[in-house]
């Protein structure tokens, strides 16, 4: 049976991945915004294994509201995304610092 702690624990691995995308891959633009993703998955995970647990239906929805997030926060980036590769040809986030004036 797939216990609470299975969950967790799921929900730890998930998010250690997103940590570790974030910080040894800082030049690609796409692989920052899927960790992030992987990030909010891995906290909804958990607000779900809770929800279940308590027997309580907020986690569930709390969690659904944060998916909603997710897609905005994604379909923003991916337009920045464009347009910074409109402008500069590139994706890689060094070359951010020559967007600005």
């Amino acid at each position: 049976m797939i216990t609470l702690e299975h969950y967790l624990f799921l929900g730890a691995i998930i998010f250690t991945l997103g940590v570790l995308g974030i910080f040894l891959n800082n030049k690609n633009l796409i692989i920052i915004l899927m960790s992030i993703e992987l990030i909010l998955l891995s906290v909804n995970i958990n607000f779900i294994a809770f929800s279940a647990y308590i027997n309580d239906i907020s986690g569930q929805i709390f969690a659904m509201l944060t998916l909603t997030v997710a897609a905005a926060e994604a379909a923003i980036g991916l337009a920045i995304l464009v347009v910074f590769f409109r402008n500069l040809g590139s994706i890689e986030v060094n070359k951010i610092n020559q967007l600005k004036g």
